[in-house]
């Protein structure tokens, strides 16, 4: 490919389908498939996807029919067809939503499952050759994805946001992302929907672009969601940020519906976010702390969220912050310690199933008992 996007019909008859194949064999039946994307029933189209994604795209391998389908899809994209709403372009999710960004999505994927063996390290188990044609024609396919981050609806952009994401793993495409950055500064400057804005600022952070405009904005979830950027590593405004939003965990919680443990479809994840965006918050405070006294505010608030089920993404990173050397006894506690293990000690449910929070006090030092624990907070109080 020279990078220009081809017409779609071209790719249809000018690709031998039947010297590729697919998971299920020969890719005869593809060309059939890619053209009843733009049929003018959303059921035939949405049959369509549903096939070309068992087929091409089976559990996220890649086969040789995989390049020119994804070729015909990024070059349909701009055609009226696309627009057609459905609520079940695939299996997994019901949202109602045009088939245009159902393709975007789609496109992500393949872009994901092409990237998986530079960003891992690992083969990726697809035949020789595979993977290296789908690579060859990321750049054709982002120049359509791009296109489409300013799109008037928010379910197209979104899928856009994600797609262009994916394609932009692959190092060739690393002189892509200032100019992709500046069409979605223009987002920001014209969205005010708050988890469009956060996500949108989290993938510009996770390129290495500056974030620290937003420090600024009115809203506390997207000045969190700035302060997160590893460009923001040194920045002491982005930390204050971050530990002041920690003092209140019921009001993060509050900013998106995010799955829970007990709720795991609950809501979506923020991109580039593992987990709950608190969670992330708190990782990154600890990180970047001085010391275990600064992060003490934010510890203490965050009890009354910990249990034995959470120990992991709080109070064990926690634990650790508190006793970077490990548990001295022949020490005092210090007085951020001495509070930190009280407070712990008073929270029931932390304490239920102790083998789930076991190693964590073994990793410091510290017995994973609780009256032990009051034991030890019951002898000489540390000096404040």
């Amino acid at each position: 490919m020279d990078g220009r996007l081809p017409d779609p019909r071209s790719v249809i008859e000018g690709t031998d389908w039947a010297a590729l194949e697919h998971a299920y064999g020969t890719a005869q039946d593809t060309p059939l498939r890619l053209l009843q994307l733009l049929d003018e029933d959303p059921e035939v189209q949405a049959g369509a996807l549903g096939l070309l994604d068992m087929s091409v795209l089976h559990q996220e391998s890649l086969y040789s029919a995989t390049a020119p389908a994804a070729l015909y899809v990024a070059a349909v994209l701009n055609d009226p067809r696309t627009l057609a709403g459905h609520e079940n372009y695939s299996t997994w999710d019901d949202r109602p939503r045009p088939l245009r960004a159902a393709l975007l999505e789609w496109l992500g994927q393949v872009a994901d499952s092409a990237a998986y063996s530079e960003t891992t390290g690992e083969d990726d188990g697809n035949d020789p050759g595979v993977t290296d044609a789908v690579r060859a024609v990321r750049a054709t396919i982002h120049d359509a994805v791009s296109l489409h981050l300013l799109a008037p609806d928010p379910t197209v952009r979104e899928a856009a946001l994600s797609a262009t994401t994916a394609l932009l793993q692959s190092p060739k495409l690393a002189g892509r992302i200032s100019g992709t950055t500046q069409i979605l500064r223009r987002l920001l400057a014209q969205s005010t929907d708050r988890r469009e804005r956060a996500a949108t600022i989290l993938t510009i952070g996770a390129w290495g672009e500056d974030t620290i405009s937003w420090l600024a904005d009115p809203d506390p979830a997207i000045r969190a969601c700035a302060a997160l950027s590893p460009g923001c590593a040194s920045n002491a405004k982005a930390t204050r940020t971050i530990l002041r939003a920690l003092l209140d965990p019921a009001a993060i919680d509050s900013w998106f519906l995010e799955p829970t443990a007990t709720d795991p479809w609950a809501g979506d994840t923020l991109p580039q976010i593992t987990g709950r965006l608190r969670h992330a918050l708190l990782a990154t405070a600890i990180d970047r702390a001085n010391d275990f006294e600064e992060l003490l505010p934010a510890a203490l608030a965050s009890v009354p969220f910990c249990s034995n089920l959470t120990i992991a993404e709080d109070w064990g990173p926690l634990l650790a912050a508190a006793f970077p050397s490990g548990y001295d006894q022949s020490a005092k506690l210090t007085p951020a310690q001495h509070r930190y293990l009280d407070a712990l000690a008073d929270r029931d449910v932390c304490w239920r199933y102790t083998h789930l929070v076991t190693s964590w006090f073994d990793d410091v030092g510290l017995p994973a008992d609780r009256n032990a624990i009051r034991a030890l907070l019951a002898g000489p109080r540390p000096h404040q």
